[in-house]
């Protein structure tokens, strides 16, 4: 490369933040605390939002009462201790409409901030004292002297000791040292049909736009081209991993329509949703390929996704192949292997001898509980190819683990399936993967979907079987401790348990914590089991089930409350997933604005499974808008999907892409809420790009960009080719 050649964004990571005018230690220090080091550190810390100086309130126009964004010059300010040893500090601030007086608390370094003449937006609600306009700790962006319409305000950690004019001036030395006519430019990897079929500006005009403005209208374009450009990244190295796994990888291929399937399909005692057939028909496909199969089905409580994996378990089965089901947990395992058995009752395949005719389709359990002389005969006989179907925890790709020909796996409530475990399957089924099927019941926007699973297919079951009962669902606002006199909405709630319980019913009362916390008051389990057992349900069978019992006390108490023999089970979320007692039709959830959407959507899928009538109780105070809006939703919807996409909305991404295979770049500018179509675009422009150019050959500014975001060995696995 000349030094006159175009800059790449590795060119921009190579160059430190110090190489910057204006930047001596302390301030590359700081820069560094915010996690800014390099040049391509600095351009991408974008705005979290703009000044438009043309459209701010004037002082002479504000209401008291109503919130309002001022720009404003400080007249004078000062400080002075009030009781309790704080500080307070008096500033103020001006325009030439009159007069503002600002009243900060405990923030002394507001003196030194907004000293004589220092320009500023702050942003309050306006009130009164002593006849004059006053905010009370505002909001406040310094904007120092500059003259444009449109300020960029900057992301600022107090800590770092740096204000948004700094990352300004800053920004505005390295676009200057970078883009014409003073600067070499900026490569734009994005091919030009892209940015023709788009509309899209070059990458140079996109971050002039997004950090130094003439108008809105102009961030607006910046903003696009640039979250196109992150998403566009991101879903390149999704579908060029799924491609390579496809590339490099040996499946086996499976019968999937044979005589097993078909009898399977007779002896089912209720018909198929048509949400089970679609998906049951999109299993089948993949696994009729040599490819294996990568695919997350997603679905919804009680959807009936058990019955799909047990199909797909059948071809490996059909094909002369086993069939293995992995659960998070030994009870949730249990559960799978008792219902599949169910389901599989009276089946029967060819035994390996012609002569001895069929024998009964053989299911199998392997847990840690697993006695030592069946451990040992269940093992011989995976080997030996005598077991079909074995249902267990993670301990099944263990080492000392092997199956005499594995053909299917089914992963349930396991988000990720990483290379790890792909390299174990492989070495328990010779050249040849097994095909994988990962479950879960914990249903995620497509949008984020599509990110967090690109590199799988994907499947949704969005309909329920007939027979499950809608669940009620009541929101009771009352504190989340017992102590004092209780509201009547919660005597009302403990009545009706008694009720359902005097009808031959179960319940559950779930708490989010063991142990009492000072720091976060919410019930403890062990307080309430003990409150409740002496006051509101005291005639009735109590028991207590959480995470720091030993293993076969909660063997025991589960076993207990399957039977029938406790009427109320006081429980932490350790029966928030696979937990299966039709007769439980009630769940009472205690803190419940503690907990999140899919948690409580998850507990409250632990009733309304059989065919009798079924409540949900929210006790909480919803003290944050958050936990409000979250009871609202709960109590508003039992539908997954939708719920998943409230959940988006209040709690953003951050959570979601936590999700992630390690080496992807977070998400800086871009979000799965605001830009879902975006989303969508960007995974279709990926797909036909890695259709027409695999390893990206031709296009090499792509490929190293790539290699710059990934980590790297997974670089070196997608782009070897």
């Amino acid at each position: 490369m000349t030094s006159s050649s175009p800059l790449t964004l590795a060119d921009l990571a190579a160059l430190d933040v110090d190489k910057l005018k204006g930047v001596g230690e302390k301030k590359s220090k700081g820069l560094a605390k915010s996690g800014i080091n390099s040049l391509l550190d600095l351009i991408t810390h974008y705005p979290r939002r703009y000044i438009d100086r043309t459209k701010q309130a004037r002082i002479g126009e504000l209401v008291e009462g109503e919130e309002a964004s001022v720009l404003v010059r400080v007249v004078r300010s000062s400080s002075r201790r009030i009781r309790g040893g704080r500080v307070m500090v008096n500033v103020v601030v001006a325009d030439d409409s009159g007069q503002l007086e600002l009243t900060f608390f405990n923030q002394g370094w507001r003196e030194r901030q907004l000293g004589a003449n220092t320009e500023a937006v702050v942003f309050g609600k306006v009130g009164t004292f002593r006849g004059k306009l006053q905010m009370a700790n505002p909001v406040v962006d310094l904007v120092g002297n500059k003259t444009g319409k449109i300020i960029a305000v900057y992301p600022q950690s107090e800590k770092a000791g740096l204000s948004s004019w700094d990352y300004v001036e800053f920004l505005a030395e390295t676009l200057r040292r970078t883009l014409p006519p003073s600067g070499r430019g900026l490569i734009d990897p994005l091919p030009e049909a892209l940015l023709d079929q788009f509309d899209f500006v070059d990458r140079g005009a996109a971050f002039n736009g997004i950090h130094q403005p003439e108008s809105l209208a102009e961030v607006s374009v910046a903003r696009r081209r640039l979250v196109f450009e992150e998403l566009f990244r991101m879903q390149l190295a999704l579908v060029m991993r799924k491609r390579a796994l496809e590339a490099t990888e040996v499946g086996m291929e499976h019968v999937v329509d044979g005589p097993l399937m078909q009898r399977f399909r007779q002896q089912l005692p209720f018909a198929l949703t048509s949400a089970q057939e679609r998906t049951i028909a999109e299993i089948a496909a993949d696994l009729a390929r040599p490819i294996p199969m990568h695919r997350l089905l997603q679905g919804d409580v009680g959807s009936g996704k058990t019955l799909v994996a047990v199909a797909s378990l059948l071809a490996a089965v059909e094909g002369r192949h086993q069939g293995a089901l992995m659960a998070p947990t030994e009870v949730l395992a249990e559960q799978h292997h008792a219902g599949i058995r169910r389901l599989l009752a009276g089946l029967t395949v060819p035994a390996p001898e012609s002569l001895l005719g069929d024998r009964p389709l053989k299911v199998e359990l392997l847990t840690n509980r697993t006695t030592a002389p069946e451990r040992r005969r269940i093992l011989s006989e995976m080997l030996l190819g005598q077991t079909d179907l074995v249902v267990g925890t993670h301990a099944l790709i263990q080492d000392k683990v092997e199956f005499s020909s594995l053909g299917v796996v089914v992963i349930d409530e396991q988000h990720r399936f990483g290379v790890e475990q792909r390299a174990a399957l492989r070495d328990k089924s010779g050249q040849a993967l097994p095909d994988v099927l990962v479950m879960t019941a914990t249903p995620i926007p497509r949008t984020a979907a599509m990110t967090v699973y690109g590199d799988l297919d994907v499947s949704v079951l969005d309909e329920m079987p007939p027979g499950r009962t809608p669940i009620r669902t009541r929101w009771v606002e009352a504190p989340g401790s017992l102590d004092g006199e209780p509201p009547l909405d919660l005597e009302l709630m403990w009545e009706e348990v008694r009720t359902e319980v005097g009808n031959g019913r179960q319940v559950y009362v779930v708490c989010p914590l063991i142990d009492e916390s000072e720091k976060l008051e919410v019930a403890s389990a062990e307080t309430i089991f003990e409150r409740l057992q002496a006051v509101e349900l005291k005639d009735l069978s109590v028991g207590l089930l959480h995470g720091r019992m030993a293993a076969a006390d909660k063997d025991e108490t589960m076993e207990a409350f399957r039977r029938g023999e406790l009427d109320v089970l006081v429980a932490t979320t350790v029966i928030e997933v696979g937990v299966d007692v039709p007769n439980a039709t009630v769940m009472v959830i205690l803190d419940a604005d503690r907990f999140g959407i899919a948690q409580l959507h998850q507990l409250r899928g632990r009733v309304g499974r059989a065919e009798h009538a079924s409540v949900c109780w929210l006790v909480g105070e919803g003290k944050t808008p958050d936990g409000e809006a979250r009871l609202k939703a709960i109590v508003g919807s039992t539908d997954g999907f939708e719920l998943a996409e409230i959940d988006l909305d209040l709690r953003g991404e951050g959570t979601i892409l936590g999700e992630r295979q390690k080496g992807q770049n977070d998400l800086k500018l871009a979000s799965l809420r605001r830009d879902r179509d975006v989303v969508a675009a960007a995974r279709q422009a990926a797909i036909e790009l890695i259709d027409q150019d695999p390893g990206l050959v031709k296009h090499h500014e792509l490929a190293a960009e790539l290699e710059l975001f990934l980590a790297p060995d997974e670089a070196e696995f997608l782009l070897k080719g």
